[in-house]
């Protein structure tokens, strides 16, 4: 019976499905025999073919605090005895792993679908401190033969001026500080001769159009890529607006949210993914985005791109932010004195996420103090540097609030 589908992504889909179909089934069966937590998983489902993937319950992103206090560290997700290179601590908090091997995320695809490689001076602007984003562009950067700048996050003023000292061709980072620094590089009055950054790959925040034609003016080639610190790379463009292409090293769903069974071929759904590596596969992850199927102009299978969330974290400027650490800052805001409730809410205004800490203060409170100690308690507990503003009245129940729209 016909659905209405377009019979290219249905096609696309089966392809991919059929691609995947061996390699899947056998890498879960290995998986099954080395790590305790896929096994437990697996317990009385039949893998006879993809479509029984739908009966392992999905493992929801918010739940993986929880998984690994109850069997630390890793939650019984990592084969024992692997090769752990580095450990990563993410707002959550969840922890990751760095396991041996060259490009361990992933990431070389999209970083080649960018146009970089040999001979590129890339400045990579995610953070090399306790989440793994920045070291996983590293090694991306390393396999594809970049050489890369540890930027990080911050430090507008110095970064700019290392993008004309050491004639930077690339960039990796959020689309909006890449804003932020074409915008501080001009304002240094720096020569614009000296500018050589032609290419980024941007992730972690959207690109509305509007924001990517306003980046192209400087920097002529911006391709968006998408991953998480657990799976890695999931998806890139290869052309700008057609979709992104899904990587080869996981089996992407997208499934209902609710019962967690695949989706129709034209529906939306929670992004799904099981990893195909034995020794760590991450099997149904749910990533609490929402994305589509598509095919792009070479008619292979595309996400959508990230177009919404069905998760309770929210991520600002890159790092996701859980209302059970919300509630956590909030106890111990009012804890400390001074503050009777608050709230936070999420906007983005001029493309540039701006979290806002709103406080209803006690009669006593010294305002000015307040604010400044609510400002440093935020940004330890969410690593996420707050606006902080007294109001007279709280008007909405939620710890947090996404107050964002995407063109």
């Amino acid at each position: 019976m016909s659905t209405g589908v377009p019979m290219t992504v249905t096609a696309a889909l089966h392809q991919y499905r059929q691609r995947l179909h061996d390699r899947v089934l056998s890498e879960l069966a290995e998986s099954a025999a080395r790590v305790p937590g896929v096994a437990a998983r697996l317990d009385g489902v039949e893998l006879s073919d993809l479509a029984a993937l739908d009966a392992v319950p999905v493992l929801a992103k918010d739940a993986v605090p929880a998984l690994q206090r109850e069997s630390p560290p890793f939650g019984g997700l990592l084969a024992p005895d692997v090769p752990v290179v580095r450990m990563f601590a993410s707002p959550g908090p969840i922890y990751e792993v760095q396991l041996v091997g060259t490009d361990p995320w992933n990431w070389a695809p999209a970083l080649r679908s960018c146009g970089i490689g040999p001979g590129d001076v890339v400045l990579n602007c995610f953070s090399y401190h306790l989440s793994p984003a920045g070291v996983m562009f590293d090694e991306g950067c390393r396999a594809v033969g970049a050489t890369v700048v540890p930027g990080g996050v911050g430090a507008a003023e110095v970064q700019v001026q290392v993008i004309a000292d050491l004639g930077v061709t690339a960039y990796i980072g959020l689309p909006s500080y890449l804003a932020s620094l074409v915008e501080r590089y001009d304002g240094q009055g720096l020569d614009p001769g000296r500018w050589q950054l032609a290419k980024a790959l941007v992730t972690a925040e959207p690109l509305p159009d509007a924001l990517r034609a306003r980046l192209r003016e400087r920097v002529p080639t911006v391709l968006m890529a998408y991953g998480t610190a657990e799976a890695g790379l999931l998806g890139y463009e290869t052309t700008p607006g057609d979709g992104l292409a899904v990587s080869t090293d996981v089996y992407v769903q997208l499934c209902d949210p609710e019962t967690g069974r695949s989706v129709p071929d034209d529906a939306t759904g929670e992004v799904v993914v099981t990893v195909l590596r034995p020794d760590y596969p991450l099997l149904r992850f749910g990533t609490g985005d929402v994305s589509r199927w598509t095919v792009g102009p070479d008619g292979d299978l595309r996400l959508a791109g990230v177009l919404g969330r069905s998760g309770a974290a929210v991520k600002v400027r890159g790092m996701f932010v859980h209302p059970h650490q919300v509630r956590e800052v909030v106890d111990g805001l009012v804890a400390a004195g001074g503050v009777t409730a608050a709230r936070f809410v999420v906007d983005r205004p001029d493309d540039r996420d701006v979290l806002r800490c709103e406080l209803l203060l006690t009669d006593d409170a010294e305002a000015a103090q307040v604010l400044d100690r609510v400002t440093r308690q935020v940004k330890e507990g969410l690593r996420v540097t707050p606006v902080v503003t007294s109001v007279d009245v709280l008007d909405d129940d939620q710890v947090l609030v996404d107050a964002r729209t995407w063109s």
